[in-house]
């Protein structure tokens, strides 16, 4: 479909009728989940009228991609409308206090690098860039008086300004040796290697300024051996917050990354001066042994109260993170907001009352909505829901009452923008982008099942039936594991391991939320420690044969299993411990505990889960590590893996295919050069999937015998 025609589409898709001409569904296709219309996070204007959001309008050739950004009433009586129509992609949209003006950063003709572009919403008109700054500029925040805006840039920690670094960056270029040179960790973050005269630094914009001042240049902050920002899978950032009066900056940064060899890291928050200057610590300690982590701060409305994201430290490599709250200006701790079960606070919005604050969390397979009080204490849910996540939770400060913005999706409707009323319960969608597409879909919501383990912990599952599903038939069973571990199987609507697509053959695929998600509670995470294979794998091919018992439509003859990342470890684990599958599928999975350590961007949680490094006294690395069995190794296996993945490096796979052909196990081998830890450019994906269809149908179909 021509990108003319999808902008059609999305502007029309309000205007169809409430019932269109019912037609036969069908199963899913690749090309139904990668071109569908992607959605992304909102921001509400502080009066809480509007909402502002990219739309993505897919395509196999990322030249051919379009995303622009579009302006919604929260009032739901209207059709949002596109705001931008450019050949590039917006992002970090941002009000001003007036709720009059839009700050985003996008990276338009003649610019070198991405720039912070502002547009009058109210009086119309283009966008008009406001920086230009050869290190580039990214999430935007305007100042609480719209004068100014802060950005963030990656910049040599020497540059005394822009003509400084443009500078540094010539004599770079004009050297004649290229090496990558380090004295301390961290040296790689997923798929890039990081550099020692790159970190991420606060810069303000005056707006009508050439110029922007960089806040941290010449400071001593900055010169630190530990000096990063919050580690992201896109590189280090620091979260900037403009204090009530403008005058300086609350950010979260941390000063000991360079222990993460041997040591827990943290970020703390700190305040600087909005003309720069030395930052002064509001959390932690003198000591740069890593605490407790503060990041994501946020004022309240009326600018008395200072929360952010609290996690805490312990000799655990799971800990729950809560909702810290400072008063302002003094920076005195209150008691923090908790959830049940001490489950994780994702996102969280300070109600125009200054009193309530809305947070969302994971539970049992969906993200909800809890309330919680600036007093502190336990939040609780502001309504149960039954299907589907919120996500990207934003809120109004300056509406009469609580204006709730997020994305929804579920397992069959991928996202949309939301606006969630917590006293009634549920939400109203302002955006139905996917709507006309999913029309056409057969996709059957997710089913829910608990059931205790043999280790007596109470474990929830899902499965998804495939299309067409007739009851009395027998079905294969793919059983897929999630990655993480930290992680949890949600009633979501996914592009990786698309839970329809999988299923699309005539395939049952079962989900299981084994010891050491998320989502139930900090004990139930944290039960992982020290058993990082086996006790998982357990309770995944328990759930299995529960499964089985409980819907007699599933043929247990013919089952196979698969994950990526921790899912692709557990099914190396299957490969050594079980010889029920017929099939296992293995992307992105380790095979050598010890090697897998060694060589990826992170090593010390690994080291503390094992209770170790290798080499200590006491410490067995080798009883669950699947290279030690692979005398037992039997089952045939499709492995994959991306080149440029440094979070499992290559060498884990490597390791793997040379000892299943060494011993002559039925087997093949997927490397993709452009790819990281996910598979992500359109056509490596279409290629995938088919990859994995083959090899499922080559073991699974009736009759094959795995033949």
């Amino acid at each position: 479909m021509s990108t003319r025609v999808l902008r059609l589409f999305a502007s029309i898709v309000f205007l169809l009728p409430a019932s269109v001409q019912a037609q036969e569904r069908k199963a899913v296709t690749h090309e139904d989940i990668w071109l569908m219309p992607r959605v992304g996070a909102a921001a509400v204007s502080p009066d809480g009228r509007f909402a502002v959001f990219p739309v993505a309008e897919p395509a196999y050739d990322k030249d051919k991609q379009v995303s622009d950004l579009w302006l919604v009433a929260t009032d739901g009586k209207s059709a949002p409308r596109r705001l931008t129509q450019t050949r590039t992609p917006e992002s970090g949209p941002t009000w001003s206090a007036d709720s009059k003006r839009l700050a985003f950063t996008a990276k338009r003709d003649g610019d070198e690098a991405d720039q912070i572009y502002v547009l009058d919403v109210a009086g119309g008109g283009e966008a008009q860039r406001v920086t230009q700054i050869s290190t580039g500029a990214r999430l935007p925040k305007f100042s609480p008086d719209g004068t100014r805006i802060a950005f963030t840039s990656n910049v040599h920690p020497d540059a005394r300004d822009d003509a400084h670094m443009r500078k540094i960056v010539e004599e770079e270029k004009a050297r004649k040796y290229n090496v990558r040179a380090y004295t301390s960790f961290p040296i790689r973050n997923w798929d890039q290697w990081l550099s020692e005269t790159r970190e991420p630094h606060a810069l303000v914009q005056t707006l009508g300024e050439p110029q922007a001042r960089d806040l941290f240049a010449g400071t001593a902050f900055i010169k630190q051996a530990g000096f990063a920002g919050r580690t992201t899978q896109e590189g280090s950032e620091l979260d900037l917050a403009w204090t009530p009066d403008g005058q300086s900056l609350v950010f979260a940064a941390t000063r000991n990354a360079n222990r993460t060899a041997y040591d827990f890291t943290n970020t703390e928050l700190w305040q600087i001066a909005a003309t720069g200057g030395e930052p002064r610590r509001l959390t932690g300690g003198e000591s740069l042994e890593g605490g407790e982590s503060w990041s994501e701060p946020k004022f309240s409305p009326d600018g008395k109260s200072l929360y952010a994201l609290r996690e805490g430290r312990s000799d655990r490599v799971f800990n729950p993170t809560r909702l810290g709250a400072l008063d302002w200006p003094a920076a005195k701790e209150r008691p923090s907001i908790t959830l049940p079960a001490d489950r994780d606070v994702m996102t969280f919005v300070v109600a125009p009352n200054n009193r309530d604050l809305y947070v969302l969390s994971e539970d049992s397979g969906h993200v909800k909505l809890y309330r919680g009080a600036s007093r502190g204490g336990e939040a609780t849910p502001a309504f149960e829901m039954s299907s589907g996540i919120y996500l990207n939770l934003v809120g109004a400060d300056r509406a009469a009452k609580p204006v709730l913005i997020a994305n929804f999706d579920s397992a069959v409707s991928p996202s949309e923008v939301v606006r969630i009323d917590p006293e009634r319960g549920g939400h109203t969608a302002l955006t139905k982008f996917t709507a006309e597409k999913l029309a056409k879909l057969d996709m059957a919501p997710v089913e829910h099942f608990w059931f205790d383990s043999k280790r007596g912990a109470r474990i929830h599952n899902m499965i998804v039936r495939p299309a067409g599903f007739d009851p009395a038939k027998k079905y294969p069973l793919f059983v897929t594991m999630h990655g993480g571990p930290h992680t949890m199987f949600r009633d979501t609507y996914f592009l990786r391991w698309n839970y329809h697509l999988l299923a699309a053959p005539g395939y049952v695929i079962l989900m299981t939320n084994y010891t050491g998600s998320t989502g139930f509670g900090a004990r139930f995470a944290q039960g992982i420690q020290g058993d990082p294979l086996e006790g998982p794998t357990l309770e995944i091919n328990q759930a299995a044969d529960e499964a089985i018992a409980r819907y007699s439509f599933i043929d247990a003859s013919r089952q196979c299993a698969g994950g990526a990342s921790y899912g692709g470890h557990l099914a190396n684990w299957q490969q050594a411990s079980t010889e029920r599958y017929r099939c296992l599928i293995s992307h992105a999975g380790l095979i050598n505990l010890e090697s897998q350590w060694a060589t990826s961007d992170i090593t010390y949680s690994r080291e503390r889960n094992m209770g170790g490094p290798p080499w200590e006294s006491g410490v067995d690395w080798s009883k669950q590590n699947p290279i030690r069995y692979a005398p037992k190794w039997k089952t045939p296996v499709l492995v994959s893996v991306g080149e440029r993945d440094f979070r499992v490096p290559l060498n884990n796979t490597l390791e793997y295919w040379s000892v299943l052909q060494r011993q002559k196990i039925e087997s093949r081998l997927l490397i993709w050069p452009e790819e990281n830890h996910w598979i992500l450019q359109g056509e490596n994906s279409r290629q995938f999937y088919g990859e994995v269809h083959q090899w499922l149908a080559r073991w699974l179909k009736e009759g094959s015998g795995g033949e």
